[in-house]
């Protein structure tokens, strides 16, 4: 994943959607919002707290609300995309311009804007223990540089690696992912370090 400078930058460079993305930036634009890059794509602020981000995938493009959880969402538009992982973002998703319907972007938009300045916001919940999967631990006895490189890591970058194992179903996948991280680990890579700035 690139990381982009401007807001421009990233939408010029965008394979997929990129007029939904031009269209959704206009309307936001309009708003009381502050344009901004975190993590290499659009997010727009408030009194530097984010409220809503923009960006472009495969089949989609789409708004997302980092507090979304607490919209109403009478239209029943938005999404979780992470179910069981994400507590308060939500997504609303676009596969075609004539899908969005800019007054009722705006209702969304506005209605984060001022739960943001009343100070609505659901917390992440920080105190999750770590748990390191069977499948790591097993990974640890056989080479103990990997333990060593795992346990210079911070807590929530040891809790990324733990979750990302221990959340497949199945054994194989598990032992597929333990495969996947080991460079990562041995090289002082974060699991999701490509996507923070």
């Amino acid at each position: 994943m690139k990381y982009y400078k401007t807001v421009d930058e990233y939408i010029l460079n965008t394979e997929n959607r990129k007029e939904i993305l031009i269209i959704l930036r206009e309307i936001l634009k309009g708003t009381e919002l502050k344009e901004t890059i975190k993590w290499g794509s659009p997010v727009y602020t408030f009194n530097g707290k984010n409220v809503v981000g923009i960006g472009a995938f495969k089949s989609y493009a789409g708004i997302w609300f980092f507090q979304g959880a607490l919209l109403k969402n009478e239209e029943g538009v938005l999404v979780n995309a992470q179910e069981g992982t994400t507590k308060a973002l939500r997504q609303w998703r676009f596969s075609d311009v004539n899908e969005i319907d800019e007054k009722l972007v705006l209702k969304y938009v506005n209605e984060a804007i001022e739960n943001q300045k009343k100070g609505k916001e659901i917390k992440a919940d920080r105190k999750k223990t770590l748990v390191i999967p069977d499948e790591l631990k097993e990974a640890f006895l056989k080479n103990k540089e990997l333990e060593i490189a795992f346990n210079e890591f911070t807590t929530g970058k040891k809790r990324e690696f733990a979750d990302y194992i221990s959340q497949a179903k199945q054994e194989a996948t598990r032992l597929k992912r333990v495969e996947k991280i080991r460079p990562l680990i041995l090289k002082n890579i974060g699991l999701n370090d490509k996507y923070r700035k």
